[in-house]
């Protein structure tokens, strides 16, 4: 375990380091859910060190973050929300003033405020929750839709491009490095027989049909938390992947991730379908709150995007 306390000392953060734990299921980063007292109070902080080895500039996402929330944050306390600090993460910064810390270690280390009273759902149970959880995806990008200043850093190049999925999948077919294309030629035949499906949002972006949009480019409806007593969609979370894209990848996402039969490893293909109520409650919410930036093509391909990012991720 991490010296939490050391770390916490390098932030701003105006309460007393009583203790902390680990939490959460995630895999890629370390996260803790710390406890303060801050005069007499008992306050939630989450201490989250970056994975630098997945994340190799952390100085820029941390950069595109603390962007993307501080503009969600002044557009909700624009709109007078009541919540507005519970609807969308807030970086604290470091005592130096910047939006991460640096351990002795090299480890990049960011810190949130704890959101109380909403959780995130490893799997979604109701389409009640599938609808809100699609809705507040909606929300995060039409606060972002305005973003001003220069264009948001890549965290991973090339993190949705469906064309580049493809030329590697072709590369390997040519390469054939350990002979098992042979015994793979319907799956092979399958993939590349849908190869224009493959180009089609990226054309549509280089043609100017759909813009370039700040996405979240990680929509597991995990990466929502629901309000515990009412299911409402509260805050988008885990956003390490936010950067420039098309709102089609980010709904594609949700579609290949919350409509399943099954669960995503699933051997047997015959058991696998799709949840049409599920994929209604998905296009319901995210309509709710998305429709009012979207233009018509991105509303007319939304379907589509289900069909091309399970044909990327699988």
């Amino acid at each position: 375990m991490h010296d939490v306390r050391q770390i916490a000392g390098l932030f701003d953060m105006r309460a007393d380091f009583v203790d902390a734990q680990p939490y959460g299921s995630g895999h890629i980063n370390d996260t803790y859910c710390a406890w303060y007292d801050q005069a007499g109070v008992r306050i939630r902080y989450i201490h989250q060190r970056i994975n630098h080895q997945i994340f190799k500039d952390p100085a820029s996402l941390m950069e595109n973050i603390e962007r993307v929330t501080t503009h969600s944050l002044a557009r909700l306390l624009d709109q007078n929300h009541p919540e507005a600090r519970r609807r969308t993460l807030s970086v604290v910064p470091s005592i130096d003033g910047k939006p991460y810390v640096i351990d002795r270690e090299g480890n990049f280390w960011r810190t949130y405020p704890f959101i109380e009273r909403a959780r995130g759902y490893d799997e979604i149970r109701t389409n009640l929750q599938a609808e809100q959880a699609a809705k507040a995806f909606g929300e995060f990008q039409k606060l972002a839709a305005d973003l001003g200043g220069k264009r948001l850093n890549e965290t991973i190049p090339n993190f949705h491009h469906t064309p580049k999925r493809l030329q590697a999948l072709q590369d390997a077919i040519a390469g054939d490095s350990f002979g098992r294309a042979r015994n793979c030629q319907s799956e092979i035949e399958f993939a590349l027989a849908r190869a224009t499906d493959c180009r089609k949002v990226t054309d549509l972006i280089a043609a100017g049909v759909i813009p370039e949009r700040v996405t979240h480019n990680d929509t597991k409806l995990n990466n929502v938390l629901l309000d515990d007593v009412t299911s409402e969609g509260v805050c988008v979370i885990d956003l390490d992947t936010t950067m420039p894209g098309s709102v089609l990848y980010d709904f594609g996402d949700m579609v290949r991730t919350a409509t399943p039969t099954t669960r995503e490893d699933e051997t047997d293909l015959s058991l696998i379908g799709i949840r049409l109520d599920r994929f209604d409650a998905l296009i319901r919410g995210y309509l709710d709150s998305a429709s009012s930036f979207l233009n018509r093509a991105e509303v007319d391909n939304l379907a589509f995007s289900g069909k091309l990012l399970t044909m990327e991720c699988g």
